[in-house]
C-alpha cells in the first residue's frame, strides 16, 4: 500500500471527516461506503456577472465505488442524492469527487 493510499484510508476512517453512506448504482444493489463531504460554495463567472451557488460534493474511495455514474444514488443519514455530471478522479486514482443534487 502506498503512503497516499494509507493517508486516504485514514482520512475516510476518521470519524470527524468520514461518514457512512449507502451507494446504489442505477439498477444495482445498495453498498455501504464511507464518504467525505465537501459542501463548499461555488462562484461562477458568467459574462460580467458572478453567480454564487451552494454545491454538494462528496469524495468516494475508488476501492469502494470503482465506477460511479450520473444517476447513481447516494444516501447519507436521511438525505438522498443523485450523482449529476461526470465524476472526477484525483491524480493518484484513489478518490472520486462527485457532484450531487437532491433526489
Amino acid at each position: 500500500m502506498s503512503a497516499f493510499a494509507a493517508a486516504v484510508g485514514a482520512l475516510f476512517a476518521d470519524p470527524n471527516m468520514g461518514r457512512d453512506a449507502v451507494y446504489i448504482a442505477d439498477g444495482g444493489a445498495p453498498v455501504l461506503v464511507r464518504v467525505v463531504a465537501r459542501r463548499a460554495d461555488a462562484v461562477t463567472d458568467f459574462g460580467d456577472a458572478r453567480l454564487w451557488s451552494e454545491t454538494t460534493r462528496f469524495d468516494l474511495r475508488v476501492a469502494e465505488v470503482p465506477n460511479p455514474r450520473p444517476g447513481d444514488r447516494l444516501e447519507i443519514d436521511s438525505e438522498a442524492f443523485l450523482i449529476q455530471g461526470e465524476p472526477v478522479r484525483d491524480r493518484e486514482r484513489l478518490v472520486w469527487t462527485v457532484n450531487l443534487r437532491p433526489a
